[in-house]
């Protein structure tokens, strides 16, 4: 654009255009205009042009495009102007139209472009219109060269970034701080911090925004002295520089550095907190629960007249949820309205609750939020398994899969939990079926929480057919819960083949696939290969055994019939046997009538908790199993005298989606007469086919009949009785039971099995039972 005599009228009037320009004073310009207009001088091709310039950047876009149409003569400033005025707006398909009707594009023309389609965040577009320039032989200029890294830095494209450096070498842009900046961030974002450090070393001359890459990138990688060493030696910084540091440190749980950070901060800069500054420091004091300090800050931006709207605000809330401040928490939410609530803090004040056990408010707050997406739909559903609300949990993914977003491989795997605490299969393959309508089939979290699912619903074969599915993706968990499902179900010796499958792929077990592969060793009696597991787990793999490893093994000992060197291996532990422990001991006393260690056992564990029902009726019941009737009767009196209640027996089944529970002699159920017959003659055809009542279960001093009676009417029994009645024939059923299924049921069971010609599920406190043709699949070892 040739610029006129500066004595001249033109001249004037374009130095006062750029004054309105500066001043951002449209008023002011169109007044120059109607001067220009005035003085014949509205066919100068230079004024148009500056007046096109005023135009577009004041926001009268429509004068700017109405002087370019009307321009007698159109310059490529002239065309740069208008097209950069709709690349500015965002308007990137009017801007391509008016790119390709400019006569002769040169590097402003395709630089515009560039910078509008990254500005917009179509960064793959930007990479494309460079790729073209470079064909059409237009050379870059240092800010053609900035946008296209820009692109390639949020796309991580490093091979691309790679070909526009070896441009900046050959076109000799390296001196332009910019451009070597850019390039800074290019490859600290792209993945290749080594070259971002070889160029910041090289460089001559570095500002502030060259140490503000490399900052967050020390930090990243975990460099915090580097990073503290950089900061150090700037000489100047500025409110990124902080910000840089202190999210570091607050990113990488250092929240003691980050405050720290922010209180040098205000005391030796000049520079005032910004949003970013806040946040990072509120999400500190949020991790740390330090209440007090929040409050200080929360007072300091209040002081300052801070918008505590949006993210401010919901770093606010989160600080007050996470450190006990659920009030003041609520009350923000009331002052800003929960349409700005985001959706950390609301898991924040969600967890909150949680804490208070009072999810009823967050329920409200989830209730009247406008957006939201699918961790918000998690978090509540995530709230309600923590507060043992199963139910309420079910209802509200039911609600998601209707009216809410698709869910996502958490909110699958938070539902599977819950089917697997209910034990429910209907349930785990209503979820299921939805993960496959979500596409999230293949995620190996939902697949991990699947096996243990349909494991717990006595479903092993649907268990196996889901591990066999994620055969190239199986992680450490996959394994795990594979081998802990054939455990659980007595399948032991396949469990142990599938643990030296996991060993020849290379995966390294852990300290709970071990309690799989132990307790698959114990639920079999492999005595041997259990010794042999633990001690690789001790001296191969390095993995200190917990409690549940020494449990285990007491337990592997004691069923073996070895109860004195369970007893050895308890006095050998290094730390305080628990209650697992000491039970485990003490249920073996009483299979293999050992009185003395029994008595030992349990007094070990009443001293870890005295109101433990379960050791006195174990003693009670060891007394009576050796005929020590009033040692029993005196235990018993015990429990009465101490207020210790016996935890009763019960089993439950679901029928239809609904559960139905019973009890020993139960005769609350509205079928009790039809299922108390169905037991009578189950009971007089079994033992037609050999089945002889185990008296010696009872461990009463009663009449022989009395005796056979209670038996008869065990809780899981009765429950077998009512699954008869209500199912079709040939059906498979599952029985839950909250305690160890006794001898004379075990017994009974098959004998039922084979009767009814049914496949009859038990899980009881420790295991499957798979009863089938008269047989279990635990081989009478359990």
């Amino acid at each position: 654009m040739n610029t006129p005599d500066p004595s001249s009228l033109s001249y004037h009037n374009a130095c006062l255009l750029q004054e309105c320009l500066k001043s951002k004073d449209l008023l002011k310009g169109k007044s120059v205009h109607a001067r220009i207009i005035k003085s014949g001088l509205h066919f100068s091709v230079f004024l148009l042009n500056n007046l096109m310039n005023l135009y577009s950047k004041t926001g009268s876009f429509s004068d700017a495009h109405f002087l370019f149409d009307e321009m007698p003569v159109k310059t490529i400033f002239s065309w740069n102007t208008l097209l950069s005025a709709y690349s500015k707006r965002g308007k990137m398909g009017e801007a391509t139209e008016i790119f390709h009707k400019i006569p002769n594009r040169d590097s402003v023309s395709w630089s515009t472009m560039i910078m509008g389609y990254n500005q917009m965040g179509c960064f793959e577009r930007a990479i494309k219109v460079f790729d073209k320039m470079i064909k059409e032989q237009v050379t870059p200029t240092q800010y053609t060269i900035t946008s296209v890294l820009a692109s390639c830095a949020a796309i991580e494209a490093l091979d691309i970034g790679q070909k526009v450096h070896s441009f900046v070498v050959k076109l000799g842009l390296s001196s332009y701080v910019c451009v070597t900046n850019s390039l800074l961030n290019m490859y600290a974002k792209s993945g290749d911090p080594m070259m971002a450090r070889i160029i910041f070393d090289r460089m001559g001359y570095r500002d502030t925004s060259s140490w503000n890459v490399m900052i967050p990138l020390h930090m990243q990688h975990g460099q915090f002295d580097l990073a503290r060493e950089q900061f150090e030696r700037m000489s100047e910084r500025d409110i990124v520089t902080w910000n840089s540091m202190i999210a570091g440190y607050n990113q990488h749980g250092y929240d003691i550095d980050a405050l720290g950070t922010f209180g040098n901060m205000l005391r030796v800069s000049l520079l005032f907190p910004d949003k970013f500054t806040f946040i990072s420091a509120l999400s500190a004091c949020a991790n740390l629960e330090m209440l007090k300090l929040g409050k200080q800050i929360h007072a300091c931006i209040i002081s300052s007249k801070f918008d505590t709207y949006g993210p401010v605000g919901n770093a606010l809330i989160s600080m007050y949820a996470k450190s006990g401040g659920v009030k003041f928490a609520q009350k923000i939410v009331e002052q800003s309205g929960i349409s700005h609530l985001g959706v950390i803090a609301f898991t924040s004040l969600l967890d909150g609750y949680v804490k208070l056990g009072d999810i009823k408010p967050a329920r409200k707050i989830f209730d009247s939020m406008r957006d939201r997406d699918v961790v918000a739909w998690t978090a509540m559903i995530v709230g309600y398994l923590q507060n043992g609300l199963s139910t309420d949990a079910l209802e509200l993914f039911r609600l998601m899969v209707r009216d809410g977003p698709k869910p996502n491989n958490f909110t699958l795997a938070a539902m599977l939990s819950v089917s697997s605490s209910l034990t429910s299969l209907n349930h785990g393959k209503q979820i299921h079926a939805s993960a496959i309508r979500a596409g999230q089939a293949s995620s190996v979290s939902v697949n991990n929480a699947l096996i243990t699912v349909y494991s717990r619903a006595g479903s092993i074969n649907c268990a196996r057919q889901v591990f066999s599915q994620i055969h190239w993706f199986r992680d450490t968990v996959s394994w795990t819960s594979m081998i802990m499902a054939l455990a659980q179900h007595g399948l032991g010796e396949e469990a142990l083949e599938l643990f030296e499958k996991l060993l020849a792929a290379g995966i390294k077990p852990d300290h709970i696939t071990y309690v799989g592969v132990l307790s698959a060793c114990t639920h079999v009696g492999l005595v041997e290969q259990g010794r042999r597991y633990y001690n690789m787990m001790k001296d191969f793999h390095k993995i200190e055994p917990t409690l549940s490893h020494y449990a285990l093994m007491v337990d592997l000992l004691g069923r073996a019939g070895l109860v004195q060197e369970a007893y050895d291996f308890i006095e050998k532990i290094p730390i305080e046997p628990d209650v697992i422990t000491w039970g485990s001991l003490l249920s073996s006393c009483k299979v293999y009538k050992n009185v003395e260690l029994g008595k030992v056992a349990a007094e070990r564990l009443l001293l870890i908790d005295p109101d433990n029902s379960g050791a006195y009726s174990a003693l009670a019941n060891l007394y009576s199993v050796c005929g020590k009737w009033e040692d029993a009767a005196k235990i018993r009196k015990l429990m009465k005298d101490g207020g210790v209640k016996k935890e009763q027996g019960i089993s439950w089944v679901q029928i239809k989606n609904k559960v139905h529970v019973f009890g020993a002699e139960d005769g609350l159920h509205p079928q009790k007469d039809e299922i108390y017959k169905m037991m009578a003659k189950i009971w007089e055809d079994i033992k037609k086919m050999g089945f002889v009542p185990d008296t010696e279960s009872v461990l009463h001093d009663l009449e022989e009949e009395v005796k056979e009676q209670m038996l008869r009417h065990h809780s899981e029994k009765l429950a077998i009785s009512f699954a008869l009645i209500s199912t079709p024939e040939n059906t498979t059923f599952r029985i839950m039971k909250n305690l160890r299924v006794c001898n004379d049921c075990h017994s009974a069971i098959k004998f039922i099995s084979k009767l009814s010609g049914r496949e009859i599920i038990i899980r009881d406190a420790t295991r499957f039972h798979h009863f089938k043709d008269g047989l279990c699949s635990c081989h009478d070892y359990w």
